[in-house]
């Protein structure tokens, strides 16, 4: 009589698998895409995008308070910017205070949602940690880019405010938060959860565009 218990035992190992290989399967696509219904997107790269695109300069907020975890955030967000030679010459100012935020107002004309923002980061270039003179205007901005495009990731509203190169303003803040001599201010990230809503910006434009030369 033919033994049936073998040809059952590999069915079985191929069903088990199987069934393993789904498992990891849905592991993954768990961990590495945004839930069902997070914008409809079914990609890290389709949602990186949507980020991209989203973000809006959000210059009005509300009183809720941004939880030190994404201030974090934020800050990894930062520090994970391209720099000259991997110099990485950042330092930040996390200003939570509302006396500051309100002095600030008072060195910056364009800063006055800041009277009612709950957040602000305050990006600077520390000289002494440059390798390569003048490329830490680059990687700040990259750094201040980056906080930017994570606060709209994490549900905040955020908006650039130019510091450097107007001398007027960076002495101006860099006295109120006391700077070292070798800190120099690159830019303000007002940051808090947004009071108004801007849908994307269609800003491609292909005539800006130039292939191998202008």
């Amino acid at each position: 009589m033919p033994d049936d218990r073998k040809p059952a035992n590999t069915s079985n190992r191929k069903a088990k698998k199987q069934f393993l290989a789904n498992a990891l399967l849905s592991y993954i696509l768990l961990v590495y895409r945004k839930p069902p219904g997070t914008g409809g997107k079914e990609s890290i790269e389709e949602a990186l995008v949507d980020t991209i695109r989203n973000r809006r300069s959000i210059r009005k907020y509300t009183a809720q308070l941004v939880p030190q975890e994404l201030v974090t955030r934020l800050l990894e967000a930062a520090m994970s910017a391209p720099s000259a030679g991997n110099e990485q010459p950042w330092e930040f100012i996390v200003i939570t205070d509302r006396e500051v935020l309100q002095a600030i107002t008072r060195v910056h004309p364009y800063s006055q949602m800041l009277k009612e923002a709950p957040l602000a980061v305050v990006v600077c270039g520390n000289l002494e940690r440059e390798k390569y003179p003048g490329f830490w205007v680059e990687d700040c901005s990259a750094a201040t880019e980056n906080i930017l495009l994570e606060a709209e990731e994490i549900g905040l509203g955020g908006v650039w405010l130019g510091v450097y190169p107007h001398d007027e303003r960076v002495k101006g803040l860099a006295e109120l938060l006391r700077l070292p001599s070798s800190v120099v201010p690159l830019s303000i990230v007002a940051l808090g959860y947004p009071a108004e809503k801007k849908p994307p910006a269609e800003r491609f434009d292909p005539s800006r565009v130039h292939t191998n030369r202008w």
